[in-house]
């Protein structure tokens, strides 16, 4: 079972509650409070462009790297049916290898949780930070520990949606802090269903593990924030916001 395999097909379908446009507000608000004009902006693990496609559509030049082939290829056709111009690289984020530097450099939807060795994720950080212009501002979300390891861990969560069923068995490992997620999948197929499956892993990180990864990195931390705000998060917030900054003074 792979990651975003058979699933890319179905990805956007089983995401179409969430709002985008709302994320991508959000970023540009945070761009606002810390006095940054980014004009290139990386998006790391964009997976269908659904973040890079509305911020090329307000007048950023964007970059689009993700490790599925098959997640590039729908972000590809549809960044061409909204007339967008958008460079898309098939890379792992965790070994990012770009020849040139950007203003800002984005993480979003739980790519920093995919990344579940320390060592990778430290090797992230410093890619991105070789990756920015001085000044340049970094964004990512993630899942909170919170949530991965209580709302999700240890449970078996069944959802239905688009005709699409799916069932999620989640074990949450304590001696590294990863969850397992076997989810099985049933879609429409010639009047029956088809069954896939997939495997994710994911890390939940704590606010301190990814501030020292951070500082090692050479980032100045701006900010930790609650979804979608500016005030400090709390332990049942399902998401965070971390804002760090190349060579800030």
């Amino acid at each position: 079972m792979y990651s975003y395999n058979q699933l890319a097909n179905y990805y956007d379908l089983l995401m179409d509650d969430v709002d985008y446009e709302a994320w991508v507000k959000y970023i540009i608000n945070i761009f606002g409070k810390y006095n940054c004009t980014p004009k290139s902006i990386l998006d790391t693990a964009c997976g269908t462009g659904n973040i890079s496609i509305p911020l090329s559509k307000a007048g950023y030049e964007v970059w689009g790297v993700d490790i599925s082939e098959d997640m590039l290829s729908i972000a590809e056709n549809k960044t061409r049916l909204e007339k967008q111009k958008i460079k898309y690289l098939k890379q792992d984020i965790s070994s990012l290898n770009v020849n040139r530097k950007f203003d800002a450099v984005l993480c979003m939807c739980d790519g920093v949780n995919y990344i579940i060795e320390e060592d990778n994720l430290s090797e992230y950080f410093r890619n991105v930070f070789n990756l920015m212009e001085n000044n340049g501002i970094f964004i990512f979300d993630i899942s909170s520990y919170s949530k991965l390891y209580e709302t999700l861990g240890n449970n078996v969560l069944y959802q239905d949606k688009n005709n699409i069923f799916y069932i999620w068995d989640n074990i949450f490992n304590e001696n590294d802090s990863t969850i397992e997620m076997n989810i099985t999948f049933f879609v429409p197929y010639n009047d029956l269903y088809k069954k896939f499956e997939e495997f994710h892993i994911q890390k939940a990180y704590k606010e301190e593990e990814l501030t020292e990864l951070l500082t090692d990195a050479g980032f100045v931390i701006r900010g930790i924030y609650g979804a979608f705000g500016f005030e400090a998060p709390a332990y049942e917030n399902d998401r965070l916001f971390f804002v760090a900054q190349k060579n800030w003074f």
